[in-house]
C-alpha cells in the first residue's frame, strides 16, 4: 500500500511539473523490425567460430554481430546474407535480393575486400617492409578512385529496395596498437597498414553519411584490444594452420567491440 501511495505521489508531482514519464525499453522498441545483414567476413563472423551449417563457406557465426543483435533484441525477423570474401559487386548481385520493401533495419560491412584487405596482410607478411608499404599505398590510390562510387551503388541499391529501412554502415578496427614492443611486422608496416584501414574507414564513413546512413565507427572501442597491446585481443595475428581467421575479430571483438556499437547506432 506504501509503495502504491508512493507512485502515486511521484505522477502526481511528475504531472504538477510538466514532466513526462516514459519507461525506456529499446528491445521492445525494436521487436518489429525486419532485420537484414549484409557484408563480408566481418558481418559475417569469420574467426569468431560457431559457424551455422547453412552458410557454407560464407562461414556466418552465431558470434557474429548480426546475429548477437538477433538473440538479444529479438526484431520480428532477421537474416543474414553476409559472406566471407565478398566485394561491393558481391553485395550488390547475390545479397540485395535478400531486402524488401517491408524491411526495415539493414547493416552492412563492406570494401575491404575491394581494396584486396587480404592480399596485403600476405604481401606484408612474406615480402618484407618496402613491398607492404607500396602495396598498401597501392590500395590507398585504389580506395580513393573507385571506392567512394562502389559504395555509392551498394548504397543506392539498398535505398532502392528498402526504401524505408534504417541503414547501418559498419566499418572495420584498426589492426595494430603503435609504439609498444612486438614481434613480426615493422613499426613502418604496421604504421602503414593503420593508415590504410583509417582511410578505408573514412571513405565509407563519408560515403554512408552522403547516402542519409549512420555510420558505426568500432575504431575507438578496439584501441587497447588490438594486435600489439597489452589487453586481451579482439583481433586473431597471423595463423598459419587456419589463415582465413587472421586478421579478424574474435568472438570477444564481436560481442565487445562489434555488437555494442552497431547497437548503440541501429537503437
Amino acid at each position: 500500500m506504501r509503495r502504491s501511495r508512493l507512485a502515486t505521489l511521484a505522477l502526481t508531482l511528475a504531472s504538477s511539473l510538466g514532466i513526462v514519464l516514459t519507461v525506456a525499453n529499446p528491445a521492445q522498441a525494436a521487436a518489429t523490425d525486419r532485420y537484414v545483414a549484409l557484408g563480408d567476413s566481418y558481418a559475417s563472423g569469420v574467426g569468431a567460430d560457431s559457424y551455422t551449417a547453412e552458410s557454407g563457406s560464407c562461414l556466418r557465426s552465431t558470434n557474429a554481430y548480426p546475429a548477437l543483435y538477433n538473440t538479444n533484441i529479438k526484431p520480428a525477423s532477421y537474416v543474414s546474407v553476409a559472406c566471407s570474401g565478398a566485394t561491393t559487386a558481391t553485395v550488390i548481385n547475390s545479397q540485395l535480393s535478400a531486402l524488401s520493401s517491408t524491411t526495415t533495419l539493414v547493416s552492412v560491412t563492406v570494401g575491404g575486400n575491394d581494396v584486396g584487405f587480404a592480399s596485403i596482410m600476405t604481401t606484408c607478411v612474406l615480402e618484407g617492409e618496402t613491398q607492404c608499404v607500396a602495396a598498401v599505398q597501392a590500395a590507398e590510390d585504389k580506395a580513393r578512385t573507385e571506392l567512394p562510387g562502389k559504395l555509392a551503388n551498394v548504397y543506392n541499391g539498398i535505398r532502392s529496395r528498402s526504401p524505408n529501412a534504417r541503414v547501418v554502415v559498419v566499418g572495420y578496427p584498426v589492426f595494430y596498437q603503435l609504439g609498444t614492443i612486438c614481434v613480426g611486422l615493422s613499426a613502418t608496416s604496421r604504421a602503414k597498414i593503420n593508415e590504410g584501414i583509417n582511410l578505408v574507414d573514412d571513405i565509407t564513413r563519408t560515403a554512408a553519411t552522403s547516402a542519409g546512413f549512420k555510420f558505426a565507427d568500432v575504431r575507438s572501442i578496439f584501441v587497447g584490444h588490438q594486435l600489439c597491446s597489452y589487453g586481451e585481443k579482439w583481433l586473431h595475428a597471423l595463423n598459419y594452420l587456419n589463415l582465413t581467421i587472421s586478421y579478424h575479430p574474435t568472438a570477444a571483438g564481436q560481442s565487445g567491440g562489434y555488437y555494442p556499437v552497431f547497437r548503440s547506432v541501429a537503437g
